[in-house]
C-alpha cells in the first residue's frame, strides 16, 4: 500500500510534506515524548486554553507504548482520526482500525496504545478530558510480534 501512495524515491521529509497537505492541522515538531514511542511521531498544539487539544502524527509503523490515563475523577482521552490509517487497542481486546472521522473515547484507567498502520501515515487529534489529579503512566512497548499481527 505504501508504494501505491508514496514514491519509493522520495525522502521521509517529502512524504511528511505530502501528508501535511492531506490534513487540516499542522504536523508540528518531533514529539518530545518520543521515548515512549517506537518510530517517529510529531506533536502540534491545536488549543491549550480551555481544553488541551493536540495533533499527533505518526510515520508508518510508529506507535506509542501501552499507557494509562489516570484520574481520581473524570479524565481520559478522546482521539479523532484526521488522516491516514491507524489503530487503537485496549489491553485484552482486538485492535480497532482508525480512518478519518473515527472517534475513540478512552475512559480513565484503561490500558491502551495507538499508532499508525505499518504502511500508512496517521494523524489524530488527542483531546484531554478534564479530571481531578490526572496523569499518564507510560508502560511497556507494543512488541513487534503483536504489532505485526495488524492488517
Amino acid at each position: 500500500m505504501v508504494k501505491e501512495i508514496w514514491n519509493e524515491n522520495i525522502s521521509r521529509e517529502e512524504e511528511r510534506d505530502i501528508f501535511q497537505k492531506k490534513i487540516s492541522f499542522p504536523i508540528g515538531e518531533k514529539n518530545p515524548y518520543g521515548e515512549f514511542f517506537i518510530g517517529q511521531s510529531y506533536l502540534a498544539p491545536v488549543s491549550t486554553d480551555q481544553v488541551p487539544v493536540f495533533n499527533v502524527t505518526f510515520e508508518p509503523g510508529c506507535r506509542n507504548n501501552w499507557h494509562v490515563h489516570h484520574a481520581k475523577n473524570g479524565g481520559g482521552q478522546i482521539l479523532i482520526c484526521i488522516g491516514g490509517r491507524g489503530y487503537y487497542q485496549e489491553f485484552g481486546k482486538e485492535p480497532v482500525e482508525m480512518s478519518p472521522g473515527t472517534v475513540i473515547n478512552i475512559p480513565a484507567e484503561v490500558k491502551h496504545w495507538h499508532g499508525a498502520s505499518p504502511s500508512s501515515w496517521f494523524a489524530h487529534l488527542a483531546i484531554e478530558v478534564e479530571g481531578e489529579e490526572t496523569s499518564t503512566e507510560w508502560l511497556e512497548v507494543v512488541t513487534d510480534e503483536d504489532y505485526n499481527k495488524l492488517k
